[in-house]
């Protein structure tokens, strides 16, 4: 399975992605979590360690190693390669947690240079690795505007699961990313519903998306509201709803 978790800040995608990915490894298969959100909090949805989190450098603060493998230097329109090797990245810089590889990719800090820099080269490189190269189950925490994204790369993701909660923003947001989606070539898109509070918003989300579209709802639970501010990953809570409802959206992905 290789999933891409995306939606609007605040809707729980983070929540999701890490719960698929501990899922998938609780099967005993080999899985990668990357995380491509800026904001980068999988690594507390995974559950990993104070002490693990320190040792896990972001990917675009590694400046010497961007650098080497670009052979870009310092200043506006300097020239680099834009086919970098990356296969090694992975093994050497992500960190384990109960079967789970972690990977951050971390924010471009260069002004200006969102789209065309070496650190992003690196990134794309990167996704371009897992999703196109590598025989493993890849869940990508990525932002709601997919910047990472190639058509190259976007070829390769099997499902694009945009996480929306009961709200006009929310639908509008993961209904951007739809149509991003269809620009970059990405066939299979399907929504989760998240902090479901009743029946009503689980009937108001499904009829926004459709059957086809609509995989799946989480319901609000404390327990797991509670374990976000404890930093405590969410798989780890022990809320029986949360975990029904998230291996049957696992279930749904891995049919398609």
């Amino acid at each position: 399975m290789k999933v891409t978790v995306t939606g609007k800040g605040g809707v729980g995608k983070t929540t999701v992605a890490g719960s698929l990915a501990r899922m998938l490894a609780e099967r005993g298969d080999p899985v990668y979590a990357l995380d491509a959100d800026p904001d980068a909090n999988l690594a507390s949805a995974l559950g990993f360690p104070t002490e693990t989190l320190a040792e896990i450098v972001p990917l675009a603060d590694l400046k010497d190693l961007i650098r080497e493998r670009t052979g870009a230097q310092p200043g506006y329109g300097a020239i680099f390669k834009l086919n970098p090797k990356v296969d090694d990245i992975p093994e050497t810089y992500s960190r384990e947690y109960k079967g789970v590889r972690l990977l951050i990719m971390g924010g471009v800090q260069q002004g200006g240079g969102g789209c065309f820099c070496p650190e992003n080269t690196v990134t794309r490189r990167l996704l371009e690795e897992f999703l196109i190269h590598r025989d493993t189950h890849l869940i990508l925490d990525m932002e709601a505007g997919l910047e990472h994204l190639s058509r190259g790369t976007a070829g390769s993701i099997e499902s694009m699961l945009i996480v929306v909660e009961p709200g006009q923003r929310s639908i509008a947001t993961a209904r951007s990313i739809r149509k991003l989606c269809g620009d970059l070539g990405i066939g299979s898109v399907k929504v989760v519903g998240n902090k479901i509070r009743s029946e009503q918003d689980e009937k108001f989300l499904a009829k926004s998306f459709g059957k086809e579209e609509y995989v799946g709802s989480i319901p609000y639970d404390d327990v797991i509201a509670d374990a976000d501010r404890e930093g405590i990953a969410p798989i780890d809570a022990g809320s029986p709803r949360f975990d029904e409802s998230m291996r049957a959206i696992m279930d749904v992905l891995a049919k398609e």
